[in-house]
């Protein structure tokens, strides 16, 4: 199993040689309906003019947080999912 740094190391090189930046780049989470989780992911996006859209599952026990964010670079976009992975029960699409 690929260590963490090795895999932000992969995503890193992928993103730098298939994007060219800046991009409109769209994250995709899920994530346990926890109101005081959703709020610590999409506060992350906040003051960045990103367009995030909610969908709550059918049971209501997941939400859906699809995030389309102009980024500068790779850097970037490994940051906002550093900092999702600090949030329990997050999983990254």
């Amino acid at each position: 199993m690929e260590s963490q740094q090795t895999t932000w190391e992969t995503l890193r090189a992928k993103l730098e040689e298939t994007e060219s930046f800046p991009l409109l780049y769209m994250f995709k989470f899920v994530l346990p309906s926890d109101n005081h989780k959703v709020a610590l992911l999409t506060a992350q996006f906040e003051e960045q003019n990103a367009e995030i859209t909610m969908r709550t599952s059918a049971t209501g026990k997941h939400t859906s947080i699809t995030v389309r964010l102009v980024v500068l670079s790779a850097d970037e976009i490994i940051d906002h999912y550093k900092r999702a992975t600090q949030i329990e029960g997050v999983i990254m699409l």
